[in-house]
């Protein structure tokens, strides 16, 4: 999410919520638009540009939520790193023929990744699982969850688990965009598609991110109020779930600070420890997440269990923000790639391969967990499945993009 744009996002969606359900079908373009500037190099939350035609609506808990399609802005200003991280899949079988069948290629595990690995925790730098080992999250983004609620479902996740390697999802919460939680949204229509995706999670043994999505609405300490509420209630939900882990404040950007970050999460997290102790909680740092530098010199109250995240588009963001996840790291920041694509900051334009490499190589070289951007059949470069796919699970090699096509190989350890 870059800073230019995030003003020129125009949202006229409404939300709508009808008793059907959604039958089959991505049919609809979302933009990620609430994600953002152009700029904003950032973007995995660009969603909020959901489609009228996108028909989207899942699952029994959401019935159908509509959203206008607003113009798709970038996300997250521009800078540049490059990284690579990979890792066979811990769950699936073969993955997919040059004709596109999705069959995943299993790792040599038994089991589940929830089953084998547990509850996970933070060692120094390192995500660790629940025997102590140096563990990865390989995993998707869901866009927002009003504007593509279709893709929240067992079915879903599993041919992610079982056919491209993924352990973890990640479910978007935007909060400002219209149609978010905080901005005309159904409120209880979207906690129902959070416990929704908890619930296939658990049901399918992978991990789970709920994200507070904030974008358009810059500096977390806006919603304080609300976001304690939702997060502990949120936390009393799942306080027994060893899968679930929550990220409290996605992008903040508008030239807000790391002190005011850390002024909103020092209030969170004690919400969430009141239930969930020993949960993994992701916090944003400046800059559309991309300063993740900067916590090492003004460390949380309570850093316990506690991960910084770093966004990038690989075609925008190369060298300057690798070195400053090599630097965090070096001053002892656990790190966490919680949204990235390999096209730029704004979620579409072109791919930048040799960027995109460089990402994954350093994301392999120091076992950092990742999530790609985004879920969904949203006409740009960002989504995983291409805008004529109808198909909610069960994807062929046709139905995916060229982003979507590399990550399902990064996280296969092709």
């Amino acid at each position: 999410m870059h800073p230019f744009s995030h003003s020129s996002m125009r949202y006229h969606a409404a939300v709508l919520l009808s008793a059907s359900l959604l039958a089959v079908g991505c049919g609809g373009t979302v933009s990620r638009a609430a994600d953002s500037s152009p700029e904003s190099g950032l973007t995995g939350s660009s969603a909020a540009n959901p489609s009228p035609e996108s028909g989207l609506t899942g699952s029994s808990a959401a019935e159908q939520l509509r959203a206008a399609e607003p113009a798709s802005p970038e996300y997250g200003p521009a800078t540049s790193g490059t990284n690579t991280g990979s890792g066979p899949a811990s769950a699936g079988s073969s993955h997919g023929s040059s004709s596109g069948s999705v069959s995943a290629n299993a790792s040599a595990e038994s089991g589940t990744p929830v089953s084998v690995h547990g509850a996970l925790s933070v060692r120094g730098t390192d995500l660790i699982d629940g025997s102590g080992n140096p563990f990865q999250l390989k995993g998707i983004s869901t866009h927002g969850l009003a504007w593509f609620p279709q893709y929240v479902s067992e079915d879903a996740f599993r041919t992610l688990r079982d056919g491209w390697g993924a352990n973890a999802v990640r479910l978007a919460m935007y909060t400002g965009e219209y149609g978010g939680y905080l901005s005309g949204g159904d409120r209880t229509a979207l906690e129902n598609l959070i416990d929704q995706g908890v619930q296939a999670t658990e049901h399918l043994g992978m991990y789970v991110i709920i994200d507070w999505h904030i974008l358009s609405d810059g500096n977390p300490n806006q919603h304080t109020g609300e976001a304690a509420d939702f997060f502990r209630r949120m936390s009393a939900r799942y306080a027994n779930r060893p899968n679930v882990l929550y990220e409290i404040c996605n992008e903040p950007n508008g030239g807000t600070t790391w002190a005011e970050i850390k002024q909103y999460a020092d209030q969170i997290i004690p919400v969430i420890r009141e239930n969930s102790p020993e949960a993994v909680i992701i916090c944003g740092t400046p800059t559309w997440s991309q300063d993740v530098d900067q916590p090492a010199g003004n460390p949380l109250n309570r850093p316990e269990n506690v991960m910084y995240a770093l966004h990038f588009y690989a075609a925008t963001h190369k060298d300057g923000i690798r070195d400053k996840l090599v630097r965090a790291r070096a001053a002892g920041t656990p790190v966490i790639v919680s949204e990235f694509s390999i096209c730029d900051a704004s979620g579409n334009g072109g791919i930048d391969y040799e960027s995109a490499e460089a990402w994954k190589r350093l994301l392999k070289e120091n076992n950092i967990s990742y999530f790609s951007w985004n879920l969904s059949n949203k006409a740009e470069t960002s989504a995983l499945l291409a805008p004529g796919c109808q198909k909610t699970a069960d994807w062929e090699d046709s139905d995916l993009t060229e982003t979507g096509k590399w990550v399902r190989s990064l996280m296969l350890g092709q």
